[in-house]
């Protein structure tokens, strides 16, 4: 496979994940509905899997393409979203619910019309 096949792969497998990841935040409210139930505390579960996933396939474009493909979409700050993965990967306990919740409420639009256009520019 081609490595701009192979890209594009990898994109639309980051898309389906952001696209689970607003889906399964919908019901949640506030940060302490992860904190205060147990249902909360696995959907925190499931959701810090999927960005781990999202920030490893950035780690594998950013290999692909030398590094050059995400420097040209300036308006997310990709460095954030791999440090994120390093330390929902590295350090699960200290992972803090709060982060995860501004993350899906303020950034995962973005991302997600991001990828879209990255999609249609490959």
């Amino acid at each position: 496979m081609p490595s701009d096949r192979l890209v594009e792969e990898i994109l639309s497998q980051i898309l389906k994940a952001i696209e689970t990841i607003q889906f399964r935040f919908e019901p949640v409210d506030s940060v302490d509905y992860f904190l205060d139930t147990p249902a909360g505390q696995e959907k925190l579960d499931s959701l810090c899997m999927l960005f781990i996933a999202i920030g490893e396939s950035l780690k594998s474009i950013d290999k692909l393409t030398d590094k050059q493909l995400l420097q040209k979409y300036h308006n997310i700050d990709w460095k954030a979203i791999k440090g994120m993965r390093d330390v929902l990967s590295h350090h699960y306990f200290d992972m803090n619910a709060e982060a995860i919740y501004n993350v899906c409420t303020d950034n995962l639009d973005s991302l997600e019309n991001t990828i879209r256009i990255m999609l249609k520019d490959l």
